[in-house]
């Protein structure tokens, strides 16, 4: 129940997420750029990191890096690879693969950086009562 007070709008990018991950897309004059779907994961994924960063500066006052890297980096990755490995295996409209695995785990990561660089100091100087 903590996780719903805490992580509301990260909670509903995961089901998001999940959905896109599983329907099937319409054709769109966008499936004609290059490497578009690789740009949409790294935004899925660097969206949904940075939202468990901030949602989790937010509400602890003390950071605790191991669950950090566990709730927005570990957590987040290992989605993206089940999602994967159930689109190859489960559905006959989608098909895993591997480029769009790095591609979420490049958005994880950058989003990672922008957290530790970015968000950690801004939360630190500006939320947090010294």
């Amino acid at each position: 129940m903590r996780y719903l007070r805490h992580y509301p709008v990260s909670l509903a990018v995961v089901a998001i997420i999940c959905y896109l991950s599983f329907f099937t897309p319409p054709e769109t004059s966008l499936n004609e750029v290059p490497y578009i779907d690789k740009v949409v994961h790294i935004c899925m994924y660097g969206g949904l990191s940075t939202l468990l960063w901030t949602e989790y500066l937010f509400h602890h006052r003390i950071i605790r890096p191991k669950r950090l890297i566990i709730g927005a980096i570990l957590c987040p990755i290992l989605m993206s690879g089940c999602i994967e490995i159930l689109q190859s295996t489960c559905t006959e409209n989608r098909s895993g693969d591997w480029m769009d695995f790095a591609a979420n785990c490049t958005g994880v990561f950058l989003a990672s950086l922008l957290g530790h660089y970015v968000w950690q100091p801004l939360f630190s100087k500006h939320f947090r009562k010294k």
